[in-house]
């Protein structure tokens, strides 16, 4: 009687693995909305309290990132920073594509009048210089969480609605999509069921381009004071503070800096080395 030896079969995705520096872009990026999410439990100090009588104090044991020009913890408000670079930033990115997205793929499926009245709209608003907008914007309604999002939101929703129009409207020139449409299936359908599943690898890369922009754009509205304003602080807001340590080579000044350059730096690479199914949708 012959016995079967054949090792084990083990069920393999390919096309959906990562490489070393997706894991290791990926954990930075985990760790970050970690430190978003659990900032008060992680805080060594209170982010407003005084603990050093040194401003742009060095790094030391107790104070691993230094201090700012009043002797606060720098550490304690850079992890704090991050509720506020990596909360407003996530808010607006969701809020930009998730409207991009969706009118991008109505505009695609309907055409017509719509898609060409939309399209012109959006257009004109893409043709704005995002910083001169976002200044404008915050400048004349006053800087707040809310305006914050809802201006970083605006200036990114016509990047994306371009996104995904130009790939809704390859699927929907295909034969499911037309048999559908015979159907009688209606747009909501059709968006949803048809075209979204088949784009969807690629704007999930778009989100993360969106991302980094916004947290750029956030951070320089911030370094500019029309940001995030006092007692907070993100970390744009934390190099306007400190940049007078600039001279002295002190860590405030740079520490905020390599927090925003360490994420952005990460999330790029992580869209970069994504697995091929999700970054090539015809893989």
């Amino acid at each position: 009687m012959a016995i079967d030896v054949s090792p084990t079969f083990k069920p393999r995705l390919p096309g959906y693995r990562f490489n070393l520096t997706g894991w290791a872009s990926l954990a930075v990026v985990v760790a970050w909305a970690a430190v978003a999410i659990l900032a008060p439990y992680l805080t060594p100090h209170g982010v407003g309290d005084i603990v050093d009588l040194d401003y742009f104090g060095p790094m030391s044991a107790e104070f691993p990132l230094g201090t700012d020009y009043l002797g606060r913890d720098m550490l304690s408000r850079i992890l704090f920073g991050a509720r506020y670079t990596v909360g407003i930033s996530l808010a607006a990115t969701l809020i930009a594509c998730t409207t991009g997205v969706t009118l991008g793929m109505a505009a695609a499926v309907s055409g017509g009048w719509f898609d060409a009245a939309l399209s012109r709209f959006l257009d004109a608003l893409n043709s704005i210089p995002s910083k001169l907008f976002g200044l404008v914007v915050v400048a004349g309604v006053g800087s707040s969480i809310p305006v914050l999002i809802l201006t970083l939101a605006i200036i990114y929703t016509p990047g994306s609605y371009r996104f995904a129009r130009a790939l809704a409207v390859n699927v929907n020139t295909m034969d499911f999509v037309t048999v559908a449409r015979i159907r009688g299936e209606r747009l909501g359908y059709l968006i949803g069921s048809e075209i979204l599943p088949n784009i969807i690898g690629p704007v999930f890369a778009d989100v993360g381009i969106r991302f980094v922009f916004i947290v750029l754009l956030l951070s320089g509205l911030s370094f500019l004071g029309l940001g995030v304003q006092p007692p907070e602080a993100d970390w744009g807001a934390l190099v306007r503070e400190n940049i007078g340590g600039l001279p002295f080579g002190a860590p405030a000044v740079m520490a905020p800096s390599f927090a925003i350059a360490s994420l952005t730096i990460a999330v790029n690479l992580l869209i970069d080395n994504l697995p091929q199914k999700i970054r090539d949708r015809s893989a």
